[in-house]
């Protein structure tokens, strides 16, 4: 693969900042007081990350492959509870589409790495 740790791994780098987005909008107005909307946003945004992670460290690239398919759900699953955030008037529209492109753009992503690992899994 290249790279030495999962931190080097540019949609690793790219959910970690989209969690960092998914704390701050939820930690402020009437999201921040849905508890379970903002727990499972955060959760969700946080499994991105992590899967990639342990997928990396699993050292097979067909494990890692299946790990990024949890990751790819839980981008969903951010982009599912924005939708709940925005219809509740909870975020804006531009945060919304802010949110939701980042999710997207890590999904094709994901996807992409998913199509190189099974070439070369082992």
């Amino acid at each position: 693969m290249g790279m030495q740790r999962f931190e080097e791994i540019p949609v690793w780098q790219d959910a970690r900042k989209m969690a960092q987005q998914v704390y701050r909008v939820t930690k402020s107005g009437d999201l921040s007081k849905d508890y379970g909307l903002k727990d499972q946003n955060q959760r969700a945004s946080v499994s991105i990350m992590s899967n990639i992670a342990e997928g990396y460290e699993r050292d097979s690239n067909r494990e890692f492959a299946k790990f990024l398919t949890y990751a790819k759900g839980s981008s969903g699953e951010v982009r599912s509870l924005l939708y709940i955030a925005l219809d509740q008037g909870y975020i804006d529209d531009k945060t919304f589409e802010t949110l939701a492109a980042n999710a997207v753009n890590i999904s094709k992503q994901i996807s992409g790495f998913q199509k190189y690992l099974r070439k070369t899994a082992h």
